[in-house]
């Protein structure tokens, strides 16, 4: 069974995806053991206590530095022995001890079809934003694995959701979040589980 710890910064709407997942038996081979927020008082904590999955808090603005930041959460990682690292909208960039520590064992969800409206200064509803005013048709939302390059990993899963007449970045949020994020999160999760990413 591998462990899969959550790192999150919000509301937590992907991380309680990977939860009612985890409740339904779609994740194969895999258990959420753990959940470390970035802020305190985001509601992303208040589901994982409701689901009984123990959470703990390393506010990035506690730490002087990233490097300091980056040794107090492998350490976390480490006491949780994760395998899979999950960023269900964690807004730290992740440093390089890390991402090496977890090679090939970090994903990220990002809420548009990767090359498009990627990288750093994208993320929430910045991304939409710059759908609508570049016009496009389809977004979407892509699973990848995070390497040095912000967004730049290898992508797993992306799934394509229509850009409607009349949308708002926030209605366009909802909507890739409902048709793709939290369709794609737990399917890339369950496929790292039963070793099926090659």
């Amino acid at each position: 069974m591998k462990r899969v710890v959550v790192l999150v910064s919000g509301g937590g709407t992907n991380l309680q995806a990977l939860i009612d997942a985890q409740d339904r038996g779609e994740i194969k081979n895999g258990e959420i053991v753990g959940v470390i927020s970035s802020r305190e008082d985001v509601f992303a904590l208040e589901r994982a206590k409701k689901a009984g999955i123990p959470a703990v808090v390393l506010s990035r603005r506690s730490f002087s530095s990233r490097e300091d930041y980056d040794s107090a959460l492998l350490a976390e990682l480490r006491k949780l022995q994760a395998d899979l690292v999950v960023l269900a909208g964690f807004l730290c960039i992740l440093g390089e001890t890390v991402v090496q520590a977890y090679d090939r064992r970090i994903i990220n969800v990002h809420p548009s079809l990767i090359p498009s409206f990627c990288g750093d200064g994208f993320y929430g509803l910045k991304v939409h934003e710059e759908a609508l005013r570049y016009g496009v048709k389809v977004t979407g939302a892509t699973v990848h694995f995070v390497d040095q390059v912000t967004d730049g990993g290898q992508i797993i899963l992306q799934k394509a959701v229509p850009v409607e007449e009349g949308d708002t970045p926030e209605t366009l949020q909802k909507r890739v979040m409902e048709q793709a994020e939290w369709e794609l999160l737990p399917r890339a999760v369950s496929l790292f589980c039963e070793g099926k990413i090659k």
